[in-house]
């Protein structure tokens, strides 16, 4: 899922609330998005924020 309101790039973990769970690809913190800022993710953009994440954890960056 793409949350539009914050730019990010996350997998579903559930609706908390009036908000959805959201934890970015690869695993990291949960974050609320509200479900109208939120749209499927297009393969392209799943495949570029899997790239990001396995290129900061070979940085030795904490995610």
């Amino acid at each position: 899922m793409v949350d539009t309101g914050r730019r990010r790039v996350g997998e579903f973990r559930g609706v908390a609330g009036p908000y959805w769970s959201l934890r970015p690809v690869g695993g990291g913190a949960e974050w609320e998005a509200e479900p109208e800022h939120v749209r499927p993710v297009s393969p392209e953009q799943r495949l570029r924020a899997e790239i990001a994440r396995a290129n900061a954890r070979s940085r030795g960056e904490r995610l």
